[in-house]
Formats: C-alpha cells, structure tokens, sequence
C-alpha cells in the first residue's frame, strides 16, 4: 500500500470519533413512514422534541405514508448514511413486509444498520359503539355468525393490524374483511364515524377516544393489563391464550453510517426514553419504552423475522 493510502486511511479513522463528536451540526430528519396523527408520528415527535432541545439542533419529521410504510422505508433506505437521516421503523417495514410485499424496493436487514428498539405497543381490538359487541367473546361469537360482514381498519396492508385480524381469524375461524388505510389516524377517524366497524390499533393515539366512550376497547395484546387501559382484559384473559401481536418501533440508519454516529444516536434516544417526564407519558397512552443496544436490537429483529415469517407463510399471504 503506498503513503499516501496509508495516510488516508489512518486519518479516515481518525476522522470518525471526530465526526460523533460534531455530530449534529445541521438539523436531522427523522422520516416516520405513516401520515401525521398516528400512534408512530405521536412517539417521533415526542422524541425529535427532546432531542431538538438536547442538542440545540432541529430534528424534523417527514412523514411519508403509503406502501405500507414502504415509501417512507426505501426513502430512508436511499439517504447518505451520515447520521443526518434517521428512520423510525417498526414491525411493518422492517419485518413484515419482507414476507407479505413481492416486489419490495429495499432489504431492511441489508440497507439499515439498528440503532435502538424504542417501544413495544400491544395491540387494541376496537369497536364502533353501534356494533352491537362489549367483549372479545361477543366479537367472535358475531363474526362466526355473519361470516364476511364484519370489518377491520388498520394502517396498511401487511402491518402489525392486518396480520393481528390474520392470526385472530385463523386461531378462531371467523372471516372479517381488512380494510387498509394510509395510516392509522385516518382509520381512527373513520371508526369513530362508524365507516367501519372495528379496528385493530395501538393504543397510543385512541385512550382518549375510548375514556369518551367514542370507541369501544375489547381486548388488548400482551401479558398484562395496560395502565392507561385498566378496564380492558387481554386476549388471554378473553378467553384466547396464546394469541399475541403486539406491535413495536425502533430508530434505524442506513447501512454505512459511522458506528460513533450510531452511538451517539443511540446514547441520545436511549435518553429520551429514560427522561421521566416522556415515560409517563408513554405509560398514559400505553406503551413501553426500551433502549436497547444497537446489537439488542438486532437480535430481537431476528427473532420477530421468524414469528411473523411462518405467520405470513402459513396465511399465503402475498401483495404484488
């Protein structure tokens, strides 16, 4: 190798530490791959308005629904891998959609490199009031009995919602009707018009609506009650163990940032989360916040590509 190689190279090096440390010094993008109002663009903001005040840098949302939040994805997936673009991805675009969307733009696990796993979500199975259900008991006992008249809106074709209806369906034979949106807050909003029925969503964005008796709340993914959702049983409790679908969201970068602007990143979100005054909130409108490490994260990633993977396999389910 000649000097000057040998110098380049020793001060490309040298040039990454330096880099984390002026890192930001131009505002940042955070693109969130659903429309405004929903459960994902609530927890960005949440963040990049802790961030923005931390670093004295803007960190700005761009929402770019549709796809399935595959729009939002493959743009983020395109961007300079310096740290100046960040994505918050979750379940849909980073495992999901792997197995559901034939002809996908990007590889989630070539084209970013994890960062952190923010929050884990349950999931809601919701009602308009004019459906004539209080329990998930009641649901499946409708739904068996008019098989094909009952619908579900979720944010996206392939999303955590739409494979919830796909497991709940097959684990209790009823047939309900998916109904896609861009997002979830346009689902939100038409539920609670009754233009549709019921709703699988997270609870982030309809506690609300569902303390104003707008919604109706039937049953809850996960373990255990939600604190913001006391009065609403879990699926298992219902009467349906095993059943979970629970959704979650981490940041992530394309492939080739600097690993000290991963860490730096990583160390600022993971601080958010840790700030008492965004875990309160996230607790109110039910949702658990994590800050794991980038390889944490990577892992747990892995694990939800073999769940969901089979999930989607034995369904046959496929967009082209």
């Amino acid at each position: 190798m000649s000097s000057v190689r040998v110098l380049a190279a020793v001060l490309a090096v040298w040039a990454l530490p330096c880099a984390a440390q002026n890192y930001p010094n131009k505002p940042v993008r955070m693109i969130v791959p659903f429309a405004a109002g929903g459960p994902t663009d609530i927890l960005a903001r949440m963040m990049a308005h802790k961030m923005t005040e931390s670093w004295g840098q803007s960190v700005l949302i761009d929402n770019r629904g549709g796809g399935g939040g595959m729009i939002g994805a493959d743009a983020a997936a395109k961007s300079a891998p310096d740290g100046y673009t960040i994505f918050l991805g979750g379940i849909t675009t980073l495992v999901m959609s792997t197995y559901i969307h034939k002809n996908r733009p990007y590889d989630d696990r070539r084209d970013f490199r994890p960062v952190t796993f923010t929050t884990r979500q349950p999931l809601l199975l919701m009602a308009h009031p004019s459906l004539p259900v209080k329990s998930l008991k009641q649901f499946i006992a409708l739904a068996q009995a008019r098989p094909g008249d009952i619908n579900y809106a979720t944010s996206g074709p392939g999303g955590s919602g739409h494979l919830a209806g796909v497991l709940l369906s097959g684990m209790t034979k009823i047939n309900i009707v998916h109904v896609p949106y861009r997002g979830a807050a346009p689902g939100i909003n038409d539920l609670i018009a009754g233009q549709v029925q019921t709703m699988f969503g997270s609870p982030l964005a309809v506690v609300g609506h569902i303390r104003a008796g707008r919604i109706h709340a039937l049953a809850i993914t996960g373990e255990k009650r939600s604190a913001a959702l006391p009065q609403v049983p879990t699926f298992a409790e219902s009467g349906l163990p095993g059943y979970d679908a629970s959704t979650w969201n981490g940041i992530v970068v394309p492939t080739g940032t600097p690993r000290p602007v991963i860490d730096r990143l990583h160390g600022e979100i993971v601080k958010v989360l840790r700030d008492p005054t965004v875990r309160e909130r996230l607790a109110v409108d039910g949702s658990e916040p994590i800050g794991s490490t980038p390889e944490e994260f990577a892992k747990f990633i892995d694990a939800e590509h073999v769940k969901w993977g089979k999930v989607v396999r034995d369904a046959g389910i496929r967009i082209e």
